[in-house]
């Protein structure tokens, strides 16, 4: 079992938190401990600024974090040119469903974070440049996607499998 803390912060106004730490933890059990070995503590707060940031990673590589969304709303415009609203279960052009915002936060949102946990370069010209920027954090959350919805996993919530 994964040595990860978590904390929680009360979201402000309507926001919520859709995932949680048995969330999280089921998908870091069905990842390579290497992956997310560097993992320290993942925190789920408020500090989204509305709906413009989903995740973080803090300065320390070390932890990241989840952000709390409105109820209604629909994540459409932070998808990347080779995903779709139907991968993760919702209709384009509509308010995406509870269950797509869950599965997309939880496989999209914190493997891209967990991405910029990994070490890329061992001697870089710079501290910034050791760890995956951007584009290598997409590139690992999408394979471990991937990976993860390859194989059916037998569990209650519908989130830990691909929708039908």
């Amino acid at each position: 079992m994964p040595k990860v803390k978590f904390s929680y912060t009360k979201p402000g106004g309507d926001r919520r938190h859709y995932l949680n730490e048995e969330d999280v933890l089921i998908v870091l059990n069905r990842l390579p401990e290497e992956t997310w070995q560097r993992l320290r503590a993942v925190h789920f707060n408020d500090r989204g600024f509305g709906v413009r940031r989903l995740g973080y990673v803090n300065s320390g590589r070390r932890e990241i974090a989840i952000c709390a969304l409105p109820p209604r709303l629909s994540l459409t415009r932070f998808l990347i040119s080779d995903q779709s609203c139907e991968e993760f279960g919702a209709k384009r052009g509509a308010q995406w469903p509870h269950l797509a915002i869950r599965r997309f936060l939880l496989y999209d949102v914190s493997l891209h974070e967990l991405g910029h946990l990994q070490l890329i370069r061992e001697d870089p010209r710079s501290e910034r440049l050791r760890y995956a920027l951007e584009k290598k954090a997409e590139e690992f959350a999408d394979s471990r996607r991937r990976l993860l919805w390859s194989k059916y996993y037998d569990h209650a919530d519908p989130i830990h499998n691909k929708p039908c």
